[in-house]
């Protein structure tokens, strides 16, 4: 029995929320991100893309093109909160239901046919089931393969359904550009065009041994996608490798004092975030752009793991000792905890930490995540961050 999978992509999710939430922002140039001096696009309306603005645009320049557009910050929260009841549409039909990202997830259907149709049929009730219970659209693509779906979902947006019969997988996927391919970067499509190669038929054509020979394991797998050959199934189940925030700042941090106070804000929300997925963690990495956009990142593993906000700052900071920040200005700041087990730390943060001060700190985090969860992240926040000046 041929798979049914289908790829289920919310239409420029983040800015639909927000005219979901405000119904005067409809049919205007929507864009939400970070600050308009060193942020980036997040998520743009449709309305605001007529204008060349797309994801991952600096901010600034999305201004430059649509001054007229509608500005807004990252809620990270409401969007959480509205993927949840999504996600639980998508579950109504099968669970087998793999989430890629807050706004997108493959289902595989093809046990689910019994019940409610074909996938084609399952596909377009989700959609009505989301236009009328969450009143967003939602775009889908079917296919045999998740590769093959995914690309599916994104040619007709918004509120698209395309399907792929399995047997016409080869002439669907001839005419589109090898972008559409995963893995094929910047490097990769001008190594390919060298060869002649344009299109993804283009490079079906081309004989598995050639491209392992010009790429390694990455032809290998290009050969295969290429002929839509993906036989990775949906996986419930995927583990989360590591738990981290970061922050570019409006202006470049030289101040030592200043990075400590960033390093301690961040390690307080990535220890929130560790916690609230149940988890410990005993890998902490720092990463520190320059203001020339070089990157570097220090590592240290723990000998005990941990989800305590005051063991990963303190950690940082020696880490941050091993870079150069402090003599060259500092762009960005990001903290991950990986490494990560379920449950709590079993070990004492320190030799001066009996039982009952690890039980009292539980206690304190416990009623400090409620806080932050109910009434959100800065509610409560180490004294050191209130004395934070305006900038």
């Amino acid at each position: 029995m041929k798979r049914e999978i289908i790829h289920l992509d919310m239409d420029a999710f983040y800015a639909s929320v927000e005219v979901l939430d405000d119904p005067s922002l409809a049919g205007r140039p929507v864009i939400v991100g970070g600050s308009r001096e060193r942020g980036v696009v997040t998520s743009a309306s449709y309305e605001a893309r007529r204008f060349g603005i797309h994801s991952a645009q600096p901010v600034a320049a999305a201004m430059r093109l649509c001054p007229h557009g509608v500005f807004l910050p990252v809620r990270m929260a409401r969007y959480q909160e509205v993927s949840e009841i999504i996600f639980e549409i998508f579950r109504r039909f099968t669970p087998l239901v793999e989430p890629l990202s807050i706004d997108e997830g493959f289902l595989d259907v093809t046990g689910s046919r019994r019940l409610f149709g074909d996938a084609e049929t399952i596909a377009r009730e989700i959609k009505r089931l989301v236009r009328e219970e969450v009143r967003l659209t939602v775009s889908a693509g079917i296919a045999s393969t998740k590769f093959v779906a995914k690309i599916a979902s994104d040619l007709e947006k918004p509120d698209g359904l395309v399907r792929v019969p399995h047997e016409k997988t080869r002439e669907f996927l001839a005419p589109l550009p090898i972008t559409r391919l995963w893995g094929v970067g910047e490097v990769t499509y001008k190594a390919l065009k060298r060869l002649g190669v344009v299109t993804i038929g283009d490079l079906s054509r081309i004989p598995g041994e050639r491209l392992r020979k010009e790429f390694g394991k990455h032809g290998e797998q290009l050969h295969l996608l290429s002929r839509g050959i993906d036989p990775r199934p949906v996986e419930v189940h995927r583990p989360v490798k590591s738990i981290g925030r970061e922050e570019t700042f409006a202006e470049d941090l030289a101040d030592r004092e200043d990075l400590n106070r960033e390093i301690l804000a961040l390690a307080t929300k990535v220890a929130r975030r560790v916690r609230r997925h149940g988890l410990s963690g005993k890998t902490v990495t720092l990463k520190v752009k320059y203001s020339d956009f070089k990157l570097v990142t220090r590592s240290v593993t723990l000998d005990a793991a941990t989800s305590d906000s005051a063991g990963i700052y303190t950690t940082c900071l020696g880490l941050l000792k091993k870079t150069e920040a402090g003599r060259r200005p500092v762009r960005l700041l990001g903290i991950y905890l990986s490494g990560l087990a379920p449950g709590r730390p079993a070990g004492q943060m320190s030799l001066l930490e009996d039982e009952e001060g690890r039980r009292r700190r539980e206690q304190l985090h416990d009623a400090l995540d409620a806080l932050a969860d109910r009434f959100g992240e800065d509610v409560v926040v180490p004294a050191m961050l209130l004395d934070k000046p305006e900038g």
